[in-house]
């Protein structure tokens, strides 16, 4: 999954700029566009020059920064001829402080003097809904719905889903299913297995991403993503999806909160693990340009020119391509094998009946040398290449030398 922020994904800031480069995200191996919200922003009590794309004035119109609704269904329609899925931002929990939902004020909840207020005393922005009102639960429902008849989204991401009571969602899942049978419904929340249950397809792995900011830090021991990736499935059912992220619109750049090198070991795990790994516009040339305060409420686009970086884009295509290719990253198994330098590095076995994959990464930024253990006839391993990716020290398994943040793949198929 890709997430865009229309507004700064190209220098015009618009659906067309997004067009314009579908051939490159179908080249990168991106199968879902995710799109942050497209709607008018608010202008009554908006945060910074341009306001934020979550405080909505109207969920059935498109933002006019962005161009048409024939510009939207363009960006749709094309990114379907290139198979890929188009995922909507819908932000259900509140609305812009002149969103014409205010029309209807018994839509919002109001405090005990009858003012309608936010839905936390620091979001100042947005006015908070009430589905306690059944006619609210129709406006959205219905709102929905319109996107996936008239414009042919593939589903939607949830912000703030658990504002929104998990029965609303799950009765609205009925219907929205009712017109596409294989619609995408993503909440942001994490760790509560209960919206997975009836309500969505998908959450985030929060834990996990909590995980590699502590351990890359270095106030943690890399077992304690093992640790966090075993609670995780303590507590959901089997096939539970999630979403593995390093970096997205409400975080700092991944590349400024772990350094470039430590942001591409993350996205590694996340590219080598279970459920579905996200990219945040840019990651692919290792853009730091300001996320979050103040990007939600300025422009500030992406920089694309990635001269003096990497070739991350080369690689993640590779490592893309790999996961695509096997699909023991898919359903295989996800077996976690310990090693004589598990405080710094990972070693992580990908098994099914057909292929088995071993992916070590150094999680510290200093040479670490060590050995798997319990790793049976490891010479039928063989290293598996990634354009654009080296590992100067050599190795053999089960013994390995990485550097700094260094990570490498093997490969052996299942006698």
């Amino acid at each position: 999954m890709y997430e865009i922020f229309p507004r700064t994904f190209s220098a015009a800031g618009d659906f067309n700029g997004i067009t314009a480069r579908l051939d490159e995200l179908k080249d990168l191996g991106v199968d879902i566009l995710w799109l942050m919200p497209i709607h008018p922003t608010g202008e009554k009590l908006k945060k910074g020059t341009l306001g934020s794309p979550y405080s909505v004035q109207d969920f059935y119109a498109v933002n006019p920064a962005y161009g048409t609704t024939n510009d939207f269904k363009n960006l749709v329609a094309e990114a379907h001829k290139r198979g890929m899925k188009v995922v909507m931002d819908i932000v259900a929990g509140h609305t812009s402080w002149d969103s014409v939902m205010m029309a209807h004020p018994e839509f919002y909840k109001k405090d005990a003097n009858g003012q309608i207020h936010p839905p936390y005393p620091d979001w100042t922005d947005v006015a908070e809904l009430d589905y306690s009102n059944a006619d609210l639960r129709r406006y959205m429902t219905d709102m929905m719905k319109y996107w996936l008849k008239e414009y042919g989204v593939d589903g939607f991401r949830c912000d703030t889903a658990f504002t929104v009571p998990v029965d609303f969602w799950e009765a609205a899942r009925v219907e929205l299913k009712a017109i596409n049978s294989e619609v995408v419904i993503i909440t942001d929340s994490g760790a509560k297995p209960a919206l997975l249950s009836k309500a969505f397809d998908m959450d985030y792995a929060d834990n996990m991403y909590l995980s590699v900011n502590q351990v890359i830090a270095g106030g943690q021991p890399a077992s304690l993503i093992s640790d966090s990736w075993e609670h995780t499935q303590e507590q959901f059912a089997p096939g539970s999806l999630h979403l593995h992220y390093t970096d997205h619109h409400n975080e700092t750049r991944a590349t400024v909160r772990l350094g470039l090198p430590g942001a591409l070991a993350a996205q590694v795990l996340m590219l080598s693990l279970d459920g579905v790994p996200l990219f945040y516009n840019g990651m692919e040339v290792g853009d730091a340009t300001e996320s979050a305060d103040p990007a939600l409420f300025e422009k500030l686009p992406v920089f694309w020119a990635s001269g003096g970086r990497p070739a991350l884009r080369d690689i993640y295509r590779e490592l893309i391509k790999l996961r695509k290719t096997y699909p023991v990253f898919h359903t295989g198994e996800v077996v976690w094998l310990k090693n004589s330098a598990g405080d710094e590095v990972l070693s992580i076995l990908r098994r099914d009946a057909k292929d088995e994959f071993l992916i070590v990464i150094n999680l510290s930024s200093r040479m670490v040398s060590g050995s798997v253990d319990d790793l049976a006839e490891a010479g039928d391993f063989q290293p598996v290449a990634i354009p654009g990716w080296s590992n100067p020290v050599d190795n053999t398994i089960p013994e390995f030398k990485l550097n700094g943040f260094g990570w490498l793949i093997w490969h052996r198929a299942v006698k």
